[in-house]
């Protein structure tokens, strides 16, 4: 394993467990429940950093997004477009997500299991592969996926406040 696949493999792995960390003993109200009008609940925060790592990490490996190819979409029965992430959502948006700590589990290990599956696949010279030019500098994947941890990371700590100010 190169030292970047290890690095990898060690900052999707604790956003997993982080996940799981904040998902045990909440339920479905507590999920939904906001601090403040118009705040994001933590069901809406982890479906998001979830739908956003899923999104990027199939479109870096021409792949279906599991969200669709393992019938999540359709578990989730939410009333968005299936490619819906949430980046933009408005107040009403973020309130109709409902889901239970377990439907939000199975679709993060499922993410998670995903992605590994591209970090085992890669070498230091993927990571340079660019893989959006619309950005000057182009993006390359390395810079890609870290993207994805701090925005993972960034959330995840959002959710962890939410669910401590509830507590």
């Amino acid at each position: 394993m190169t030292a970047a696949r290890g690095l990898l493999t060690d900052a999707f792995g604790r956003i997993r467990a982080d996940i799981d960390a904040i998902l045990d003993d909440l339920d479905e109200a507590a999920l939904s429940r906001r601090l403040t009008p118009g705040s994001n609940t933590i069901g809406w925060l982890l479906w998001h950093l979830l739908r956003v790592q899923d999104d990027h990490f199939a479109d870096v490996a021409g792949t279906e997004q599991v969200w669709t190819a393992l019938g999540w979409y359709d578990r989730f029965d939410l009333p968005f477009d299936a490619m819906a992430t949430g980046y933009g959502h408005s107040t009403d948006e973020v309130a109709a997500v409902h889901v239970s700590p377990s439907l939000l589990a199975g679709y993060s290990h499922d993410v998670h299991d995903a992605s590994q599956r591209l970090i085992d696949s890669l070498d230091d010279a993927a990571l340079a592969r660019v893989v959006d030019d619309r950005w000057d500098p182009p993006v390359t994947l390395g810079a890609r996926l870290v993207s994805v941890i701090g925005d993972d990371l960034k959330h995840l700590g959002q959710a962890e406040y939410v669910k401590g100010a509830i507590r």
